[in-house]
């Protein structure tokens, strides 16, 4: 703890630094999952790199204390080691427990708890004239700044300390796999799942209209002796890909007959991080992009650069996070089967994810911020849950040979558009992870503008980028570049494939490939400790 209270007072005297003169900055975090550009001068950061660690794991209150810089890996195998594991795990390793906060991160326990910030008890933060104070979820110790920082993308203060809720965790999950043929029915599934008190989580790949595989998961001890049901990984560098197994498994279950289901026995943090090597499925389109053979054996051979820590530093890189759509959207359950049919038919890309997500937060503490609207939402009612869809894949529109790069981006921006006013219209929310593409007055449309700008005032965080300077696609285009360099620049890096070598090259200058080895054992649950 002393080695924690050094660093966040020195924190707070660079966030005081900047308020004397109202300098805006940015935080450094040492990483990131988000899909928008970073722009980190020593001049205008507050580096917090160095709050990476888990302080203490209690098992009595199932809590544990954790700075922000913590990784999901790193979470999970401190708190498994004590038997627990945290509500909502996301599911790419790297993610960190500020990141999950900050922004509106879910995953396939969501159904339940909500976003990771739901599951949090308070923070430690940084306000905007350097003090540092204690926002609580539930109680009235700075309960608006709590919830007016939750999602706001660091934009209320920088923060320092996090207390994470936990629940027992058992070293296996029991995945039920099944078939459904319609969107609707993927969704009355899934609903089914939701309402079993003995499931723990629940999400669904969507392979085509009329093929979605719905996941069901349960804690377990350890797959029953003399069992038909395999035992399968996925973290290690042989094992399968999550998406290309439930392939494979989505080609039995047409041949078997309707509500068949296949059970499989998963170590815990490979279920968690299952989705990590490949990152879901996007890695795949690198194959494509680089014209190599997409088997078992390319991606054993690669699977260092497989890692979304390693892909998420290449697409920053090499700009390529521009010409692919990479959204992550929620719509009403009565909508899906619209939605589905309207991104067929707009994008024509699949696999997508499916995973229900908790809004409710049934108490009015929680009516401050950006989500001011989900304070009084019950849970079971209309509306207190969507579901999110994962789109992410390259539009055809977008990538088409002939458009020039000025054309590529333009059309770029108006896929994106597009996506983002069909959410709307459904009554439906957009994650703020990725660009976003709206105009001001826009995003107002979407966000609680005068609940968010109070608790700013309040704590003198005003003169911070706003949560839509921070998201806002920011326009660095060829069309507005002058001169004859940027003109030739432009032509240069349209050039295949110079963008993805690029990428890669300063991935291994990096070093973020060593980064992303993965760990040669599963971690281990340990009985808790009493």
């Amino acid at each position: 703890m002393e080695h924690h209270r050094v660093a966040v007072e020195t924190i707070a005297a660079r966030v005081k630094h900047f308020a004397a003169t109202r300098k805006q900055f940015r935080i450094y975090h040492g990483s990131t999952s988000s899909t928008r550009s970073i722009d980190r001068s020593p001049e205008n950061t507050v580096d917090t790199s160095m709050l990476d660690r888990v302080l203490t794991v209690d098992t009595a209150k199932k809590t544990a204390l954790v700075e922000p810089n913590v990784p999901m890996d790193a979470l999970v195998a401190a708190t498994t080691a004590k038997g627990l594991v945290p509500l909502v795990v996301m599911e790419f390793p790297g993610i960190t427990a500020g990141g999950g906060f900050s922004g509106t991160s879910g995953e396939s326990s969501s159904y339940r708890y909500g976003p990771f910030d739901a599951t949090v008890n308070w923070v430690e933060i940084v306000v905007g004239n350097g003090d540092i104070l204690r926002a609580s979820r539930t109680t009235d110790e700075n309960t608006d700044l709590f919830w007016g920082a939750a999602s706001s993308f660091g934009t209320l203060g920088v923060v320092t300390l996090l207390e994470v809720q936990l629940q027992d965790a058992k070293p296996y999950v029991r995945l039920e796999y099944s078939l459904q043929t319609t969107p609707n029915s993927a969704n009355s599934m899934m609903e089914g799942e939701i309402a079993k008190d003995d499931v723990d989580y629940v999400d669904a790949i969507m392979f085509s209209k009329n093929a979605t595989v719905v996941c069901s998961g349960r804690f377990s001890d350890k797959p029953p002796l003399n069992t038909a049901n395999e035992s399968v990984r996925f973290t290690r560098s042989f094992d399968p890909w999550f998406y290309v197994h439930v392939l494979k498994l989505l080609k039995k279950l047409k041949k078997e007959p309707i509500n068949t289901t296949i059970v499989e026995y998963v170590p815990l943090a490979d279920y968690l991080f299952r989705y990590d090597r490949g990152a879901f499925w996007v890695a795949k389109y690198s194959f494509r992009y680089f014209l190599l053979p997409f088997n078992r054996i390319t991606r054993f051979l690669l699977d260092p650069l497989l890692h979304t820590r390693t892909i998420y530093h290449a697409l920053h890189k090499s700009g390529l996070a521009d010409f692919y759509l990479v959204q992550d959207v929620g719509v009403p359950n009565d909508k899906v089967e619209e939605f589905t049919t309207w991104l067929e038919d707009t994008y024509g890309i699949y696999p997508l994810w499916l995973c229900p997500l908790l809004l409710a937060r049934s108490s009015p503490n929680a009516q401050h911020g950006l989500h001011a609207d989900f304070a009084l939402l019950e849970k079971g009612t209309p509306g207190s849950r969507l579901m999110n869809f994962g789109v992410w894949g390259p539009v055809p529109s977008v990538s088409a040979s002939k458009l020039s790069a000025v054309s590529q981006r333009a059309e770029f921006i108006h896929q994106n558009r597009l996506l983002e006013q069909k959410v709307h219209e459904l009554g439906g929310k957009k994650w703020l992870y990725a660009q976003a593409f709206y105009t001001e007055d826009e995003f107002w449309e979407h966000y609680d503008r005068k609940a968010y700008d109070t608790v700013r005032v309040k704590y003198g965080v005003e003169w911070l980028p706003s949560v839509y300077d921070k998201v806002r696609n920011k326009e660095k285009d060829v069309d507005t570049a002058a001169g004859l360099v940027p003109f030739l620049l432009a032509i240069l890096w349209s050039i295949w494939p110079l963008r993805g070598l690029y990428g890669v090259l300063m991935v291994f200058l990096g070093g973020d490939y060593l980064m992303a080895a993965p760990k040669p054992q599963p971690v281990a649950v340990k009985p808790k400790q009493g």
